[in-house]
């Protein structure tokens, strides 16, 4: 059997600060939304401009707490051009919350805490 990845999935509380985020720390753009029927959900597509693979985020629009993300050992992960301009990017943005330097990679918190693995070319 053959398959090939499509995209992966994050439910987020706010639709519009998540993209936010996504934009200035990844460059990741909306590249097609979906809205419920019903008015439930919306969902939006991202992309990074350089791949097919797509981050799809989710929001439930009567959710009101945060997602219970457990010990949040799941991450996405993200190779950038500039890793120390990144790093500063990010320093400023408040969102690294890890740094591994024998590894030579850090980790960013997304608004809804979802971790991001950044990585050097």
């Amino acid at each position: 059997m053959k398959s090939r990845f499509l995209h992966t999935n994050l439910n987020v509380l706010d639709l519009d600060r998540s993209l936010a985020f996504y934009e200035k720390a990844l460059g990741l753009k909306e590249i097609k939304r979906k809205n419920a029927a019903d008015g439930s959900f919306t969902l939006a597509f991202l992309e990074d401009g350089q791949t097919d693979y797509q981050l799809e985020l989710t929001c439930l629009h009567n959710r009101k707490e945060p997602y219970n993300l457990g010990d949040n050992e799941t991450h996405l992960a993200f190779r950038v051009e500039n890793k120390a301009e990144a790093y500063a990017l990010h320093k400023e943005m408040g969102c690294v919350c890890y740094e591994n330097h024998a590894m030579d990679l850090y980790f960013i918190s997304d608004p809804d805490g979802y971790w991001i693995e950044i990585l050097d070319r």
